[in-house]
């Protein structure tokens, strides 16, 4: 499942950033990637929309959400556990 679900927000974020994907590392921050306030709700959106999950993230106060934006691996991370949660999966 791992290569699936961080392939595909990858590409979520690549899009959203305006980057070829092969350029988005798991290292990168939102910073690293030039995304704005607004690029990053549309991404928190197409995650949602993807992978049929809730993301618990404030717009208003992104730094207070129980939703690790801090890297592009930590979105991966924590897209993985939630999908593994509602499936009331072990994350390995």
């Amino acid at each position: 499942m791992r290569s699936d679900v961080q392939e595909q927000i990858i590409s979520i974020i690549a899009r959203e950033a305006v980057m070829a994907p092969a350029d988005v590392q798991p290292d990168m921050t939102l910073e690293d990637l030039g995304l704005d306030s607004l690029g990053l709700v549309e991404m928190i959106f197409a995650i949602e929309e993807t992978f049929d999950i809730s993301v618990p993230f404030n717009a208003n106060e992104p730094s207070q959400s129980e939703f690790d934006i801090s890297s592009v691996g930590a979105i991966v991370n924590a897209v993985e556990r939630m999908i593994c949660g509602q499936k009331g999966e072990a994350f390995v």
